[in-house]
């Protein structure tokens, strides 16, 4: 699998970050949720999976410069809303 970065409301390039696959999904970088509070609100957590916070900011702005630029993919034969 290659990914490429999308963006990152982080400096530095720290976390949390969104990159595209070229299997047409999103991977998040993130520091794992923790909070008791939050993981009990959560359903059908498989093993191995976990729970990343990412502010609403990221992902709005991600969203826009997809749907502002239909090339916005990096994998050819790929458009960012495929999936």
């Amino acid at each position: 699998m290659r990914m490429r970065f999308l963006g990152s409301t982080s400096e530095a390039g720290a976390c949390p970050t969104l990159y595209e696959t070229d299997r047409g999904t999103i991977v998040v970088q993130g520091l794992r949720l923790t909070d008791a509070e939050a993981l009990a609100d959560l359903r059908d957590i498989l093993d191995g999976e976990t729970a990343v916070e990412v502010p609403r900011e990221l992902l709005t702005e991600i969203a826009r410069q997809v749907l502002r630029d239909d090339s916005a993919t990096a994998f050819p034969g790929r458009s960012p809303a495929s999936g």
